[in-house]
């Protein structure tokens, strides 16, 4: 929705909050301002207007009374609610946004009243008579936060591209060793050394610039009652009755996956409306294998939309990639983040809000690491005695992934099968500070992947590859009240394989997608490495460049890899493309 700036102490300036707001002009170009609240403290916003897009609703916004302002990036999904409770209270409200209901809730309940709100945000509030400054995150890091602090300055900014260029930071290249095995940096960090991330759900008020301490939203409380198929049902329909709402155009990535398409589905089928919806198309000979264009294509004869694919080959991967890699403000070792990118600029002249499915997978276990993890929980002894041996003989790749990762100790066997390959044990311990010890043991890999791989992967992809275009991603499988559902849920019958998912698109006669088996959302890089083609061939060139000019300031595996990426394409193929995008990021920056 909005980008959001705010520099306070000695580094504080009008040029200085300026490099920032002119350095993420994408996220909010429909509206921008900066201010000084005092002296020593910036402010900077990016608007996108996507409620209430009139100019009442513009940020900074103030409280009538002059002693408060709110910038902020995000949507509350509950907003009504909480402006019927303070309309009670005796506010008078001047605008139908859910700013202007922020921004007053602050100022009553203070970080307290973040608890009950429903939604994405990142948000800096300013309070004028006591001189402080409340900062939080989401609870699923939908919309992102960095900052940057020494004794002297603290830097706050929706990317990191700004900070670092008032910072002049350098690349962190300690960061490659965690983003060969997980697609990311460690969690917390950036590639920029002096930038760090604000990570989810965190909350902060911060009365001097350079010492604050941290407190946590918590997740929502769990469901009132026992939850089942039908209060699944009943939930989803009503959560998509509010993210489906926007005073602007709203569209639909669309998969032909299990997600994407229940979302639509109940949306169509409640509403009769068909909206816009896109779905990336490859080439002919990769359909079998890459099926979301010809699934979606049978879904909408059911469920009409305005359907649109996007054709994506390789000459069309390398007229974009250089755009596509400029925007990349963090590098994400995942090709989702083109597509998503590809999307965005073809939707851009049509809606200004996108739907994904994100969140479902993490949540209701649709990932195949899942399915192996289970597998080795109910027969941990078999598979502990005898992975060693099978991990040995010549098995398929993803069978091969599983037996050489198995541990006796369940949470290495999980950060295993989360990796690309089993991480430098030296990693492990930053990684499993995140498990919930509260959780049973599968749903603490769930609870996991929802606190890491979708923070740092998935939403991070879909934020930074919308917002190039202007455009605001949302995720209904995130709202509060599924989280509520999902938190009271303790069987890992219901927990694994997305069984309600299926259950209600069975219900829909959309067995087709509810059986369609679990594929990655990505290019055909296998196959385009493998035939050795133009895309093959900037990949490899780029590599040995990088190698050879970094090669004292890489990790062994990754100076390997990038040394001879031809002779282990089968293997790696995953990996050959993660480092491909770094180091071509890496290059962007240091020119």
């Amino acid at each position: 929705m909005c980008g959001i700036h705010l520099i306070w102490g000695k580094g504080a300036n009008k040029e200085a909050i300026e490099t920032l707001v002119k350095s993420s002009r994408h996220r909010g170009p429909d509206q921008e301002a900066i201010f000084s609240p005092w002296l020593g403290l910036w402010i900077g916003v990016n608007r996108l207007k996507i409620l209430h897009p009139g100019p009442d609703a513009d940020q900074p916004f103030w409280s009538p009374d002059g002693t408060s302002l709110l910038i902020w990036n995000g949507e509350i999904y509950n907003f009504k609610e909480h402006r019927r409770f303070l309309e009670k209270m005796g506010v008078n409200f001047i605008t139908q946004s859910d700013t202007e209901v922020l921004l007053h809730y602050l100022k009553y309940f203070g970080s307290e009243g973040l608890k009950k709100l429903n939604g994405m945000f990142s948000l800096i509030y300013v309070d004028l008579l006591q001189k402080s400054v409340l900062v939080a995150r989401d609870r699923n890091g939908e919309k992102p936060l960095f900052f940057s602090q020494n004794p002297d300055t603290l830097i706050i900014s929706s990317e990191t591209k700004g900070i670092a260029q008032l910072n002049q930071s350098e690349i962190d290249f300690e960061q490659i060793h965690p983003y060969y095995y997980f697609r990311n940096p460690s969690p917390g960090k950036t590639f920029f050394k002096s930038i760090r991330e604000w990570k989810p759900a965190r909350v902060s008020s911060i009365s001097q610039h350079s010492t604050f301490r941290w407190d946590t939203i918590p997740l929502p409380k769990k469901a009132n009652s026992k939850p089942s198929f039908s209060s699944f049902k009943e939930t989803l329909g009503e959560i998509i009755s509010n993210q489906f709402h926007a005073d602007v155009p709203l569209g639909m990535m669309l998969s032909g996956g299990a997600d994407s398409s229940l979302l639509y589905a109940t949306w169509y089928r409640e509403t009769g409306t068909p909206l816009p919806a896109y779905t990336i198309q490859v080439e002919k000979k990769y359909r079998k294998k890459y099926a979301d264009g010809d699934f979606a294509q049978k879904f909408v004869k059911s469920f009409p939309a305005k359907h649109e694919l996007i054709e994506v080959d390789q000459t069309v991967f390398l007229e974009n990639w250089d755009e596509y890699i400029q925007s990349a403000d963090q590098p994400i070792g995942d090709s989702a983040g083109f597509l998503t990118w590809m999307i965005g600029k073809k939707a851009k002249d049509e809606v200004k809000v996108l739907v994904s499915g994100a969140g479902a997978d993490e949540l209701w276990g649709g990932y195949r690491r899942h399915e192996a993890f289970q597998e080795y929980l109910n027969r941990k002894d078999f598979w502990v005695k005898w992975a060693p041996l099978l991990s040995q003989l010549p098995l398929g790749r993803e069978l091969k992934k599983m037996t050489t990762g198995i541990d006796s100790d369940p949470r290495k066997t999980m950060l295993n099968f989360s990796a690309l390959e089993n991480p430098d044990p030296e990693l492990l311990e930053d990684y499993s500070r995140i498990f919930n010890p509260k959780y049973p043991e599968f749903k603490q890999f769930l609870d996991f992947d929802r606190q890491f791989y979708l923070v740092e992967d998935i939403l991070k992809v879909q934020d930074n590859a919308l917002m190039a275009h202007g455009i605001e991603g949302r995720s209904p499988y995130l709202d509060s009240e599924m989280l509520a559902i999902w938190k009271a849920v303790d069987s890992n019958e219901l927990l694994l394989g997305k069984v309600w998912i299926k259950e209600a698109l069975s219900e829909m006669g959309l067995n087709l997608m509810a059986e369609r088996k679990k594929f990655g959302f990505g290019l055909p890089l296998q196959e385009w490495l493998s035939e050795n083609g133009p895309v093959a061939k900037r990949i490899f060139s780029t590599l040995t460049e990088f190698a050879k000019k970094h090669q004292n300031s890489l990790p062994a595996p990754t100076l390997s890899l990038c040394l001879k990426p031809e002779s282990k394409v089968k293997s790696h193929f995953l990996t050959i493309f993660n480092l491909f995008l770094l180091a071509e990021w890496i290059q962007l920056q240091q020119r």
